[in-house]
């Protein structure tokens, strides 16, 4: 028995006096929030980390995406994923558009590009694509078919800070990316979220709408929120940003690790790694055929809760299916998304995670075959 629980996710937390060294400027300058002097070197250097041209900060990625479809005048239909957090769907109710649902590929969980184009109406304005797990979307086909009918592209890049397609940076693509900068995430800073975009004149629309529609210090010229990130929020990101690739690489030992038991057992498919990508490796899912491995997804994850192992059946159940839309979306128009939801589940890692525990981890989901 583990000294202590083993979770799905645990934040990484850089050395206490690098932090702390970083935080001495705060306290001479007094300056804790609206865009200080933290919040303008973390911009800058996510902006060179992420090979993107322009980065807003935000206190939240739920908030930073709902700025980027309010800013960039989403209405009426937006198609995008059940398979995916509550965010995701969220953002779009609250901004006043109506999700509407596309099936996801049965290999990467992402969008399924050829199903887009039979979902678009004369309502539809926005295709919102989520790379889940840090699996790419075809940005490619995804894009074309947005230029072919004028649609805004936006990207829930929640799960890929980091990921690259032959050194492009991921949020590179589209109108607009979200990333989520949560504790939990590859990369955080506590809790925060940014934008990445091209079209430098957003800049200062997404700086007013996380201030209250501010353009400048009285009047508001559009209706925002209070969204900003706060400078030890900053401080934070900035001190990470320095581990971020002993951290990846450290994840990415454990997900092999976790392939070297697991890859081969029948009835489990386990994502593989995909040349020309720089993967984060944000996420362990494994997806259960019951038949075949003769056990099923919720079986193995009370086995691993008995024994102080806590997995996540993450994403279940689809977002369509929340209480909240009931009889809104029937699961059967998703049928795939439905039948990964039923079936997956991820496994712990983190960086910090010994190897040793992934060990007890299998043993644990294959135990009882």
């Amino acid at each position: 028995m583990s000294p202590e629980p083993i979770h799905v996710v645990r934040p990484f937390l850089p050395p206490l006096a690098e932090y702390v060294q970083e935080l001495e400027s705060i306290w001479e300058t007094h300056h804790l929030t609206h865009s200080g002097p933290k919040h303008q070197a973390l911009t800058a250097a996510l902006a060179d980390y992420l090979s993107v041209p322009q980065v807003s900060l935000f206190a939240n990625g739920h908030l930073a995406l709902e700025a980027a479809l309010q800013t960039l005048g989403v209405t009426g239909e937006v198609i995008t994923t059940p398979f995916t957090f509550a965010s995701t769907t969220q953002a779009i109710v609250h901004s006043g558009a109506t999700p509407v649902f596309c099936d996801i590929t049965a290999d990467s969980y992402v969008m399924d590009p050829e199903l887009i184009e039979s979902l678009i109406t004369d309502r539809t304005s926005a295709i919102l694509p989520v790379h889940v797990y840090g699996n790419l979307c075809d940005h490619a086909r995804i894009q074309e078919i947005a230029d072919a009918h004028g649609l805004k592209v936006i990207y829930d890049a929640a799960h890929a800070f980091g990921v690259t397609k032959d050194g492009i940076g991921v949020g590179s693509y589209g109108d607009v990316s979200m990333f989520s900068f949560h504790a939990t995430k590859v990369f955080h800073t506590i809790e925060g979220g940014g934008l990445t975009f091209a079209d430098e004149r957003l800049s200062q629309e997404f700086a007013a709408w996380r201030q209250f529609g501010q353009y400048g210090k009285e009047d508001s010229g559009a209706i925002g929120t209070n969204a900003k990130l706060t400078e030890f929020g900053a401080a934070m990101g900035l001190v990470n940003l320095r581990h971020i690739d002993a951290t990846i690489e450290a994840r990415r030992q454990l997900t092999l690790r976790y392939r070297e038991h697991l890859a081969s057992v029948p009835g489990l498919s386990l994502g593989e790694d995909i040349p020309g990508i720089r993967h984060n490796y944000a996420y362990l899912p494994v997806v259960f055929d019951p038949e075949e491995f003769g056990r099923s997804r919720d079986d193995v994850l009370r086995d691993l809760a008995d024994n102080d192992i806590y997995a996540r059946r993450y994403f279940h159940p689809l977002t369509s299916q929340f209480s909240v839309f009931e009889g809104r979306f029937p699961a059967e128009q998703t049928p795939v998304a439905a039948g990964i939801a039923d079936r997956v589940l991820t496994l712990p890692l983190y960086a910090g995670l010994p190897a040793s525990e992934v060990d007890r981890i299998c043993e644990v989901v294959l135990a009882g075959r």
